[in-house]
């Protein structure tokens, strides 16, 4: 397959994540969150992919975890995306800005009980004194909200990554991959450069 000619990299992303939708059946949106501490220490994670447009690239989790504090110290964020069955990887680095209230109770409203209940009961990151320790705050916050509505935690949000630049690559024979990048520019234009493997 040749290289897509596009000057819109987003559009090429949701062309390739629905390709990957349709062939792989676990997660096609999983992602790997690399954050780094205020001073330079690198951490990296799985997570989902929950949205994407012209804004960028959202995420949901606990922002007292790990994530949440070092992006609360440094908004800086990359993302690769690696799709085996395709032998195709996209890699995105931007800044991080937190999506809006309204953005994260509608996504919330949408999770499963189970999942709204589980962002309470869970201290995400932090240790547990035993290993009941979460079914244990699951019990309790189940009965907290019985058969009610679950609100969404203040400490639980949504976060997006706005794309500075955002790099394709096609698996080839011999390692002999195609890759190439677009940088957003002056107005959000992208221009795009191709890369040696």
């Amino acid at each position: 397959m040749s290289i897509t000619k596009t000057d819109d990299p987003i559009a090429l992303f949701k062309e390739w994540l629905g390709e990957a939708e349709a062939q792989e059946s676990i997660n096609p949106n999983a992602m790997a969150l690399a954050t780094a501490t205020s001073d330079g220490r690198p951490s990296v994670r799985m997570v989902l992919l929950k949205a994407v447009d012209e804004m960028g690239f959202v995420f949901y989790t606990n922002a007292e975890s790990r994530k949440g504090r070092d992006l609360a110290a440094n908004a800086q964020a990359s993302l690769c995306f690696y799709w085996k069955s395709l032998g195709r990887q996209v890699r995105i680095d931007g800044g991080v800005t937190p999506v809006s209230d309204e953005e994260a109770d509608a996504y919330f409203d949408s999770r499963d009980r189970g999942a709204r209940i589980g962002a309470w009961a869970s201290a995400q990151s932090r240790p547990m004194e035993g290993a009941f320790d979460l079914e244990k705050n699951v019990a309790k916050f189940a009965a907290k909200f019985n058969v009610g509505a679950v609100p969404r935690p203040d400490y639980w949000r949504g976060y997006r990554v706005a794309p500075g630049s955002i790099e394709f690559w096609v698996e080839r024979k011999s390692r002999l991959h195609d890759r190439w990048v677009y940088h957003q520019g002056e107005g959000g234009v992208w221009t795009m450069e191709r890369l040696f493997p």
